[in-house]
This record gives structure tokens, C-alpha cells and sequence, in this order.
């Protein structure tokens, strides 16, 4: 029975641990972080809020009906007074009445249509163009996720490499250090050829425990990223080389500006302060509504409202409300100067973002091929390196080259590798941000 208890047990905790882990090609990392990023699923709320706010303002010029339900006990009924010789008194004297009655009950129901309102009319194109600004910042919010996932899984990758080439160096040192550490108890080294194999070793044990802790965090910022648990052990099944590639297909000499998400949401802006400019012009125009109003009424001395026997007292309007705006001392078109000139500073700020995303490719542009000529260099630099520390080893061992030549060639080996990562990191990141500024892939378009 124990041992059923114990196999169960380690059962459940294997799917548990199963559960727990994620696989995931770059894409399949893009397309989860979509649908699961935090920022992502706010951003499709803003979309939700703003279709929500469209149709709040398409009803408000949709007949509305309110009804209202009133009941009053007047405790102490107001006394009026009224002259005594309508009831046969004095003449000059007064006599107290006492009016109506001591409890009224009414129920009215009204029907209220907007006939015609200019800003009205404005505010269904507001409306629209809201919606049509939360859509963009959801495709910017979009592409600014992608490029997120691509630089992070892009960190893991190259943490795991660097992990890779320092098991490789440290194998190496760790056997020069042995075998030198053997010549020198035999009395055929020096030294100081043992000491300065040594630092080697631990400057690389020291490096590698780093780069472990670093490639623990570079895992939790992509499952940040992804929108899953940062403790999640998240499996990568791209490679590093298949991620740094060059994007020479994205160079253009005109590039479609229009397509920028940023060209976008400037115009959204735009087109926003023109139709402030529109509403406040409106307001100087007549506003029209009909309304329809029904009810019922009675009076009691005793609460029998409910008394069947008993009159209620029908009443209906039907009317027409012409509002018309005559004089205002000026403050309307202050409102509409202002709202010009806020216009103009957007014409200003569309022209200037135009420019601003010219150049932002432009430097996308030289980033990308700054890395593509760096890779290359950097492969080339390290092909050297590799060449001239395997000739220093043979001369080491050979008693030609001295422990610090050898490690002034391992130092520059270890240089070139890292350069060769950085360079390819720089490759996959300089390429996201070339795709991000041509809005490539465009998520409004693919994914709507």
C-alpha cells in the first residue's frame, strides 16, 4: 500500500512539473504573448471601453423614456387665507382655507427624441475616431510586445550559449591546469605558470556562475513577457542561429510611412482636434427636441391609492423644445479660436512626427547594418582568436610560449566570443526594431 501511495505521488508531482512547463518557438512565444500579456489584454479592454463609449453616444439621440413615481403626505396641510365675505363674513376680514389634499400620488412616464443637434452629429464622428485611435495604440501595444518577446527570448538564448562556451573553456583551462600543475611538481614548469592558468580557471568559474544567474533572469523577463508565471520553465526550440539572420528584405528607399503605427495615431490626434473644431462651430447652431409626457394622478385624505373604487386622473403633453443659442459675450468664439489654433499645433505635431519616423527608420536602417558588419567582423575576429590561442597552447606545452602569453591569447579568445554574442543579439534586436518601425507584420490587418 506504501509503495502505491509513493509511486501516486511521484505521478501527480510529475504532471504538476509537466504542467509547469512551456515550449515555445519565437513565434509561438509572439502569438501566446498577444493573447496573454498584462499590457496586451488592456489594451483590447481600451477597445471594449470604446466601442462601449460609441454606442454611448450613438443613444443618447435615441429616444429615451424616464419615468417618475411620486407620493406626498403632507403632515400639516398649508392654511391660505382668503377674504371673509366670499363665505358670507365681514367685509375687510379674512377667513383661513386649507386646500387640497393631505396625500397625492402620481406616476408620469417621458418620451424625449433629439430632432436635430450638430454636436450631436459631431460626437457620433468623435466617437468613431476614438474607437479608431484605441485600435492603433492596441497595434502599437501589439508590436511593442513582439519586439519585447523577440529581444527576451533572444537574451535567453544568448545566456545559454555563453553558458555553453564557458563549459568549453573551463574544460580546456581546467586540463592546461592540470597537466601544467604535473610538469611543475615534476620541476619541469615554473611556478607562476600554475598561478596564471589558475586565475584563468577561476575568473572562469566565477563568470559561469554569473552567466547561470543571468540566464535564470533572462527566463523569468521572457515569461513575464509570454504573460505566464516567471517561475514557469519555459523551453526555447529556435536556435541563436536561426534568430540572427540579417533582414536585408526590410531595407527600402522609400519606406511606407503611412503604415507606421505612430503615423497613426498622430493622424488619429489630428483628426480628433478637427472635430473639436467642428463641435465648437456647432454649438452656434439651434437644437431641436420633441417630447411626449403621460401620467396619472390622485388625492386622498386616507392612503387608499390602491383602492380600485377609486379616480385616478389622467394627463398628457406633447411639446417641442427649440434651443437657440443668440449671445454669449464672446465666449463661444473664444471656444472656437481655441480650438483652431489646437488644431493647427497638431498639423504641426503630424508634420513633425512624419519626419520623426523618417528618421527612426533611417536609424533602424544603420543600427541593422551596423550589426550585420559587425557579425561578420566579429566571426572573423574570432576565427583569429581561435587559430592564435591553439598555436600559443602547442607553444605552451612546447615550452616556447611563456603562461602569460597563453593567456594574454585566452583573454582574447574570450573577448572575441563575447563580441561574436553581442553582435548576434544586436542582430535579432536592431532587426525587431526595423520590423516595428515598418509595423511588419501589421497586427491591425492580421489579427482583427
Amino acid at each position: 500500500m506504501t509503495r502505491i501511495l509513493i509511486i501516486l505521488l511521484l505521478l501527480t508531482g510529475f504532471t504538476i512539473q509537466a504542467q509547469d512547463k512551456k515550449s515555445f518557438s519565437l513565434e509561438e512565444a509572439i502569438e501566446f504573448a498577444l493573447d496573454n500579456n498584462k499590457t496586451a489584454i488592456n489594451a483590447r479592454r481600451d477597445i471594449a471601453k470604446a466601442i462601449k463609449q460609441k454606442w454611448e453616444t450613438t443613444a443618447s439621440g435615441l429616444p429615451q423614456i424616464d419615468g417618475v413615481i411620486d407620493y406626498q403626505n403632507q403632515l400639516k396641510q398649508p392654511t391660505a387665507f382668503i377674504p371673509a365675505e366670499f363665505f358670507g363674513g365681514e367685509p375687510g376680514t379674512f377667513a383661513p382655507v386649507v386646500f387640497g389634499t393631505q396625500q397625492n400620488a402620481s406616476a408620469t412616464a417621458t418620451l424625449t427624441q433629439l430632432i436635430f443637434d450638430g454636436s450631436y452629429l459631431v460626437g457620433l464622428q468623435a466617437a468613431k475616431a476614438f474607437l479608431d485611435f484605441s485600435e492603433n495604440s492596441n497595434e502599437k501595444t501589439q508590436l511593442e510586445i513582439r519586439k519585447g518577446v523577440i529581444n527576451a527570448y533572444g537574451s535567453v538564448l544568448i545566456t545559454r550559449e555563453n553558458i555553453i562556451i564557458l563549459n568549453s573553456n573551463i574544460a580546456t583551462v581546467k586540463k592546461n591546469l592540470d597537466e601544467t600543475r604535473i610538469i611543475f611538481e615534476n620541476g619541469l614548469a615554473e611556478e607562476e605558470d600554475v598561478e596564471q592558468l589558475q586565475i584563468t580557471y577561476s575568473q572562469l568559474l566565477n563568470q559561469k556562475v554569473n552567466a547561470e544567474r543571468l540566464e535564470g533572469i533572462a527566463i523569468q523577463m521572457l515569461n513575464l513577457a509570454i504573460g505566464v508565471d516567471i517561475a514557469t520553465d519555459t523551453q526555447l526550440t529556435d536556435t541563436l542561429t536561426s534568430l540572427a539572420k540579417p533582414g536585408l528584405g526590410l531595407f527600402q528607399d522609400n519606406p511606407e510611412i503611412e503604415k507606421n503605427v505612430d503615423y497613426k495615431i498622430a493622424y488619429n490626434l489630428t483628426e480628433q482636434r478637427s472635430l473639436e473644431l467642428k463641435l465648437e462651430r456647432s454649438k452656434a447652431l439651434p437644437s431641436l427636441r420633441g417630447f411626449i409626457n403621460v401620467g396619472t394622478a390622485a388625492g386622498r385624505d386616507t392612503f387608499d391609492f390602491f383602492d380600485s373604487d377609486q379616480r385616478y386622473f389622467a394627463s398628457s403633453i406633447f411639446g417641442l423644445t427649440l434651443d437657440v443659442p443668440l449671445f454669449s459675450s464672446g465666449a463661444r468664439s473664444a471656444r472656437t479660436q481655441r480650438a483652431k489654433i489646437a488644431l493647427d499645433q497638431a498639423e504641426t505635431d503630424f508634420e513633425y512626427a512624419q519626419e520623426q519616423i523618417r528618421l527612426a527608420y533611417e536609424q533602424a536602417k544603420s543600427q541593422h547594418q551596423l550589426a550585420i558588419d559587425n557579425l561578420e567582423v566579429f566571426k572573423n575576429n574570432l576565427s583569429l582568436a581561435e587559430r592564435i590561442e591553439q598555436k600559443n597552447q602547442i607553444k605552451f606545452k612546447e615550452g616556447i610560449a611563456s603562461s602569460f602569453e597563453l593567456r594574454q591569447a585566452q583573454t582574447q579568445l574570450y573577448s572575441a566570443q563575447n563580441s561574436v554574442l553581442e553582435a548576434m543579439l544586436d542582430m535579432i534586436n536592431s532587426k525587431a526594431e526595423l520590423e516595428t518601425v515598418l509595423n511588419t507584420p501589421d497586427y491591425r490587418n492580421t489579427r482583427n
